[in-house]
């Protein structure tokens, strides 16, 4: 099993995250993670500022997003940034991609939530299309392209690895259909997840966030799902916490079920939290 560490996106002082980057590149893990959020109250960077911020003070970890909503983007201008960030991590690159839940801020981008999974294919399709194509020619339904040409391409060939998130079911199959591997978000419950990647191929890649604490913090953990989800009563039902044992104890379930990767995301006092994950957490289930 491979653990990864969210990126802690709400500080406000780059100090802070370098010494979180560097001391995540001396423990057991194997990647660092940044989350999508847009638009919100909670003051949260933004995802890939953040991992090209990243790629600059690591050299070991790779970096992942989960997930971007590439229906909301322009995906030319998405390709761009993304091969950019690859080149510039020398290609450490995971990229995450999800339709969304909610249409709720389309107007605000100037979109209308009709035809949006077409939409979201097609930006896919031309994201995948200008990193191993030389000149791309496309009549979509939302898009026309004409000979177009992206430089530089991604170090990894043919692209940075494609990791679909989404808890319905068409989403499960887009995953299994166009993806690399399938991440279930931390606002997911356990149960429902587990009844989810029933719906993979058994040696599809799985992975999962994890909102945890150690510890005896549930108020702690429904005081951050109340200003980043405005939701404080989803801790209950989302959230581990507990003993170190209680901890490994879900993460093991998680194994047994098939999940190959786990993104542990403390989401207060993340420096003393990832390095008692690692100390006495990650050795009870490795």
């Amino acid at each position: 099993m491979e653990f990864a560490i969210a990126i802690p996106q709400t500080y406000s002082d780059p100090a802070r995250i370098q010494k979180f980057l560097r001391r995540a590149e001396e423990l057991p893990l194997i990647a660092a993670w940044g989350i999508e959020q847009v638009i919100g109250t909670a003051s949260v960077l933004e995802a890939v500022t953040t991992l090209t911020y990243a790629a600059a003070v690591t050299k070991r970890l790779r970096l992942g997003i989960a997930v971007l909503l590439i229906a909301q983007r322009n995906p030319i201008d998405l390709a761009k940034a993304l091969s950019s960030l690859d080149v510039l991590s020398n290609g450490r690159l995971i990229v995450g991609v999800g339709l969304g839940a909610s249409t709720q801020y389309y107007p605000a981008y100037g979109l209308t939530p009709e035809g949006r999974v077409t939409r979201f294919r097609e930006n896919l399709e031309i994201m995948k299309r200008l990193w191993t194509e030389d000149k791309v020619t496309l009549n979509g339904r939302f898009s026309h392209l004409e000979n177009i040409s992206m430089q530089p391409k991604p170090v990894q060939r043919p692209h940075p690895p494609i990791w679909f998130g989404g808890h319905a079911e068409a989403a499960l199959r887009r995953a299994a259909e166009l993806g690399d591997g399938y991440i279930g978000a931390g606002s997911t419950p356990m149960d429902a997840f587990l009844k989810d990647i029933k719906q993979l191929p058994a040696d599809f890649p799985k992975a999962k966030r994890l909102y945890l604490a150690l510890g005896d913090n549930l108020s702690r953990l429904r005081e951050w799902f109340g200003a980043f989800y405005h939701k404080p009563e989803l801790a209950d039902q989302v959230a581990v916490w507990g003993s170190p044992q209680q901890i490994a104890d879900q993460i093991v379930r998680l194994r047994d079920a098939g999940v190959n990767y786990i993104l542990l995301n403390p989401v207060f006092d993340e420096e003393a939290q990832m390095e008692r994950l690692c100390q006495d957490v990650l050795p009870r289930v490795m």
